[in-house]
């Protein structure tokens, strides 16, 4: 196909031919028609056309789609855009199975097998599952099988609520060590401003650092199939550049999307990931979504960049509704992000023995506690 010629020949963007593994995320808002809640089938058998080829010429491909609350609608002939939050839920059981024969389906073509994976974000936050689920994921790639992910929407309250494949996607990414995830959405790239609102904006070909200016400026955007927005994309791209692993945001809204943002003129926005990469289970601690926040002082800041734990005494306020080994974001005083750990107490705690010395902890929870309220180990500086 003209296509894969495209991909083949390509010096425009050559990390696709040299990345070893690929994650490609498919928005509900290219993958679906939005006035008749359908697939769009001629766009679907062009991606998977490029996919395949890719497939065939040694990558390992793992793909992640949204679209089953929209099909199990479709199924149903549901036109209402205003549904319950359970029935969000049984619409989307409905619509994964609708989802997985039509990847199924076409890369039958191909002589390529599919394999259906349902997750949430929550089952990364599990050390054992996130072994488990790393361990089925090398398993499929070796016997050369696509895995298709999907979110358990059933169970997965949270995610439908807000839209959180963008971050599943880079979680996919980490847990399988990809060197590349591609977000195929309804916009190419990150902009200075919202570019449906100031259409002269300047677009950003290429991104090192996410930075608290641009995560102000991405605005949520939410079509009736599409829960998100950029700063869900932004999310995703802190995660996997953390986790050593480049982004890239494009519009797949066209037939053969790869190649249309692969080519010489094509316009996408890279994410370069960070050298410093981390270890598996630093990548992991990155990747669990957090239930509150530390404020800590410059003194445990100075002790942190030397790798030291984080003790009660630098912290100055806690927030948000988090036990013992809950995931926390430690912050600045200008409320700045410098890393992310795993707790040693819960936030009741937390109250009780802020500012306070190795040797207060007995006195004010009644009984002997842990010396770091964050340990090294369990630590990572952004």
């Amino acid at each position: 196909m003209e296509s894969n010629r495209l991909i083949s020949s390509n010096k425009n963007y050559s990390q696709i031919l040299n990345a070893k593994t690929i994650v490609i995320k498919i928005g509900s808002s290219i993958l679906i028609d939005p006035k008749k809640n359908i697939l769009k089938n001629k766009w679907l058998n062009s991606l998977l056309d490029e996919i395949a080829f890719l497939k065939k010429n040694g990558k390992n491909i793992i793909i992640v789609s949204s679209g089953s609350i929209a099909l199990g609608k479709s199924v149903l002939k549901l036109t209402s855009s205003n549904l319950r939050l359970d029935d969000s839920q049984a619409y989307a059981a409905i619509g994964q199975i609708k989802l997985a024969q039509s990847y199924d389906l076409i890369l039958k073509k191909y002589n390529i097998h599919t394999a259906q994976v349902l997750l949430t974000s929550d089952d990364s936050q599990n050390r054992r599952r996130y072994l488990n689920i790393r361990s089925t994921f090398q398993s499929l790639l070796k016997m050369e099988v696509i895995p298709i992910v999907n979110e358990n929407d059933t169970v997965a309250t949270e995610e439908i609520k807000f839209g959180d494949n963008d971050r599943l996607a880079a979680q996919v990414a980490l847990i399988t060590e990809a060197n590349l995830l591609i977000l195929l959405s309804d916009i190419d790239g990150l902009y200075e401003k919202d570019p449906n609102i100031n259409p002269n904006t300047k677009h950003l070909p290429l991104i090192k650092e996410v930075t608290k200016n641009m995560l102000k400026m991405a605005s949520h955007t939410n079509s009736e199939n599409s829960k998100g927005g950029m700063v869900t994309k932004l999310d995703a791209a802190k995660i996997a550049m953390n986790g050593g692993c480049e982004m890239i945001i494009a519009n797949g809204l066209y037939n053969f999307p790869i190649s249309k943002f692969s080519c010489e003129n094509g316009k996408y926005t890279r994410f370069l990931p960070k050298d410093d990469v981390k270890t598996l289970r630093k990548q992991w601690i990155l990747s669990i979504k957090t239930k509150g926040k530390l404020l800590i002082d410059q003194g445990a800041i100075k002790a942190l960049i030397n790798h030291k734990s984080l003790l009660p005494a630098g912290v100055i306020k806690s927030f948000g509704n988090f036990e013992r080994g809950d995931a926390v974001e430690i912050i600045s005083n200008d409320n700045e992000k410098i890393g992310q750990g795993l707790s040693g107490y819960s936030n009741f705690e937390v109250q009780k023995i802020k500012g306070c010395k190795t040797n207060e902890i007995r006195e004010k929870l009644g009984h002997p506690g842990r010396v770091a309220l964050i340990h090294t180990d369990d630590l990572v500086l952004i």
